[in-house]
């Protein structure tokens, strides 16, 4: 099987703080339909697409291939370490209907055909730079050293997995999940007690107020059985003053009438209510206006 890919390299141009897009051209150039399907050592920080497709005989493929913006350029030392995994493999006729993935996956490992590209960070005059002091050369395919940006804590040699990128909306930034929120027992068991000391403060407080009005309505009652004592005392010093007036105004009258007429003025002296009776439902009229309203 025979496929061309353009360029051999990628170079991406200064300033990375916004986006950046180069192209990638794979050309058939055999007599099957090919698949494809492109990879990358950091598929988090570019985004291509299509990254997978199918390509007929004689014809070529553009693959767009963005570097999504930064929130700062790296070092001007930095170096790039990124690279791009191209995977092409026939199609055949039972297979016109399967996708992409599977075509790769049951192929025969001979027949896969794999290309790696490097990536290369360029300085806003089109050159590549290879570290502090150190003379400027255009596309530098040695890396040096670990890059700050792609890469950090990675020795030279170490080897790199490739992952498919994300062939989305152009203008998505890399996404990271959120870490997982740890549990605090400590601060759990300090809220359940503080809930629980504030609850109990909370019937304190009810019950000195039920006990502060308990004693108001003791002594509220105490006194008005004070008062109504002395009223009530009050009422039978009235009544055995009247009681008295009435029985010397009788005496001096029957002194001067005769019997008869005296007998006669008591059987039709009017029966009245007792003073008794009338200070008890004074009393009662009193106590039932005070409770109920």
């Amino acid at each position: 099987m025979s496929v061309d890919i353009l360029p051999l390299e990628l170079s991406f141009t200064r300033p990375f703080t916004s986006e950046v897009s180069r192209t990638l051209t794979i050309r058939n150039t055999s007599s099957a339909p090919l698949a494809f399907k492109v990879k990358t050592t950091a598929p988090k920080q570019y985004c291509v697409r299509p990254n997978a497709g199918r390509i007929e005989p004689g014809c070529s493929f553009d693959v767009t291939v963005l570097l999504q913006a930064m929130k700062q350029d790296p070092p001007p030392d930095a170096k790039c370490r990124d690279k791009f995994l191209v995977q092409c493999a026939p199609i055949r006729p039972d297979q016109d209907f399967a996708s992409i993935a599977s075509v790769l996956e049951s192929v025969d490992k001979s027949l896969l055909t794999e290309r790696k590209i490097r990536v290369h960070w360029l300085s806003p005059d089109g050159e590549a730079t290879q570290g502090a002091g150190a003379p400027t050369t255009s596309l530098s395919t040695t890396p040096s050293k670990a890059s700050a940006v792609n890469g950090a804590n990675e020795t030279p040699d170490a080897p790199r997995t490739f992952s498919s990128p994300s062939a989305g909306h152009a203008n998505s930034t890399p996404s990271s999940a959120p870490p997982p929120y740890a549990s605090d027992d400590g601060a759990e068991e300090d809220y359940a007690n503080a809930n629980a000391n504030a609850a109990a403060n909370a019937k304190s407080a009810v019950s000195q107020a039920a006990a502060a009005v308990t004693e108001t309505a003791q002594l509220t009652y105490e006194e008005l059985k004070t008062k109504l004592g002395q009223a009530e005392a009050q009422l039978l010093n009235l009544k055995d003053g009247g009681l008295r007036q009435r029985n010397v105004k009788a005496a001096s009258s029957d002194e001067k009438k005769p019997a008869g007429q005296t007998t006669q003025a008591v059987k039709q002296r009017p029966d009245g209510v007792p003073v008794q009776i009338v200070a008890l439902l004074c009393l009662l009229s009193f106590l039932l206006a005070y409770f109920f309203f």
